[in-house]
């Protein structure tokens, strides 16, 4: 049924329909699919989230959500009275329109005893009302609990999206007696171009694009590769092994995406091999940076005791970024609690600050011992490589500041349609950081002369004498065992070689 706003007051949404709305993120399945879900008690009524999802409407395709053999069920202990179970859906800029008030006090979905009386709803249904801007939407649908029924199914049916935005879905009931029910059954959603949630739809071009792009990087690194193979540093064979999983992941990302929209369920196979390839190529990714700033390869040979730290510092970062990408990605981000994901966040935060500090530590080091031995060639490739790191790590916090930015002032999910380039972000960062160090360390003839010579072993420097040595003698300068000399050469020898001493 409608309201009339009239009788309504329509201040900012209260901190229950915020709750109510976007209890979680958006789910990473178009098929939506309800497993015995009980419903949460949200200030006077119970809901299930079915679903919260970015759609396109389209004159020319179909663009729907489904209903399909979605079934409420109740104990037969709690059967022995009849009620109903709604369905509510509705566009984000609608949400105003959900909900009401009697004389100004706490907004609520259900309709609460002095709304009836004021004859603006029944009691127990959900208050709502016809969008100004939306004809037709926001759309309720209800099936009733008959006495002695325990299980109540909803009908199946389509509902055309006309109007793109965020659109969600709710299953509310407004019966305390029913809070031991649960929701069965699936929803499809169903974008023009597939099943993808069409805030994620422009990720399967830009991971076609990204694949093109790292082919082109392999291509021109692997050829150069082919013909200075001889003269290969240990370095490059690191950066060999990211381009090859650089490429590997974003094909992987590519035909992960293209299958759920194909199919509208997650592949999961595909899925965990992408989110591992992507986890390897990071950890390899900053040990490699790490490695170049030691000057492992060009200013010393092996990394000798720290080998044991780095190693470790690698594989705590693969594990914390590994269970990150898992939880986002494989299974649903609403099954995540705003603690849970932030506990999950923070080792992956903590290891890329110590890898950060301990990079631009390792680059000042290894820039000072360099300038003092003058060894001017792999000074100057050392510089562009920190002045390189540093404008990625300034890009970095600044778009960590306009992500921050961003997510603060989306709370609907108004701005979905744009929300895809945050991830996509940090995928060119570091492709463009790779391709500067493909750059500056490309194979070639001359590769050689950045490679590590045993007369540059930084590791030695504490080893150097601190004595003044002798002159070297004169080549008439004869030894004690020359038979030549006498007694008193031998005593002014001696003295000279107290006076050299």
């Amino acid at each position: 049924m409608t309201t009339t706003s009239s009788k309504l007051t329509s201040p900012p949404m209260a901190a229950l329909l915020l709750l109510l709305l976007f209890i979680s993120a958006i789910s990473e399945a178009s098929v939506h699919e309800y497993k015995a879900q009980k419903f949460i008690s949200k200030g006077n009524s119970f809901v299930v989230h079915g679903g919260s999802e970015g759609m396109y409407a389209s004159p020319s395709r179909d663009s729907f959500i489904r209903f399909e053999r979605t079934t409420f069920r109740r104990p037969l202990a709690s059967s022995n009275f009849s009620t109903r179970v709604h369905a509510i859906i509705f566009e984000v800029d609608d949400r105003e329109t959900i909900g009401g008030s009697a004389y100004g006090g706490q907004r609520a979905v259900c309709c609460t005893q002095d709304l009836a009386k004021l004859g603006v709803c029944k009691q127990k249904e959900i208050i709502h009302r016809q969008s100004a801007i939306n004809p037709g939407w926001p759309q309720v649908f209800s099936v009733p609990f008959e006495v002695d029924e325990s299980e109540a199914t909803f009908p199946s049916r389509s509902i055309q999206i006309t109007k793109t935005g965020m659109y969600n879905l709710y299953f509310i009931h407004c019966d305390s007696s029913l809070q031991d029910a649960v929701v069965e059954g699936k929803t499809v959603w169903k974008n023009p171009t597939g099943y993808l949630p069409g805030r994620m739809a422009p990720l399967v071009k830009f991971y076609g694009y990204m694949s093109l792009a790292f082919v082109i990087l392999g291509i021109f690194w692997f050829s150069q590769y082919a013909r200075f193979w001889k003269e290969v540093l240990p370095v490059q064979n690191c950066i060999t092994l990211v381009i090859t999983l650089g490429m590997l992941e974003m094909a992987l990302w590519y035909f992960d995406y293209a299958e759920f929209s194909e199919t509208g369920v997650r592949p999961i196979g595909i899925t965990v091999w992408a989110v591992t390839f992507g986890t390897i190529k990071r950890t390899v990714s900053r040990l490699l940076v790490l490695m170049v700033a030691m000057g492992y390869g060009v200013v010393r040979p092996t990394l000798g005791g720290i080998t044991f730290k780095v190693v470790t510092l690698g594989a705590t970062f693969f594990i914390a970024s590994e269970v990150l990408e898992l939880v986002e990605n494989v299974g649903t981000i609403s099954d995540l609690s705003g603690k849970a994901r932030l506990f999950l966040v923070l080792p992956v935060g903590l290891w890329d600050a110590v890898f950060i500090l301990w990079t631009f530590n390792s680059l000042s080091s290894t820039l000072n011992k360099l300038q003092a031995r003058r060894i001017m060639a792999k000074l100057d490739i050392y510089r562009k490589f920190t002045n390189a790191l540093m404008v990625a790590v300034l890009v970095s916090v600044g778009w960590i500041c306009y992500e921050i930015y961003f997510k603060s002032h989306d709370t609907y999910n108004e701005h979905w349609q744009n929300a895809w380039i945050i991830p996509a972000f940090w995928h060119v960062l570091s492709f463009s950081l790779l391709c500067v160090i493909c750059i500056l360390w490309a194979p070639s003839q001359n590769s050689t002369r950045y490679a590590y010579s045993g007369d540059e072993d930084f590791d030695k420097d504490s080893t150097l004498t601190l004595i003044k040595p002798a002159p070297l003698p004169s080549s008439d300068f004869r030894t004690p065992s020359d038979p030549m000399l006498g007694s008193k050469e031998l005593s002014n020898l001696d003295s000279e070689v107290e006076k050299t001493a």
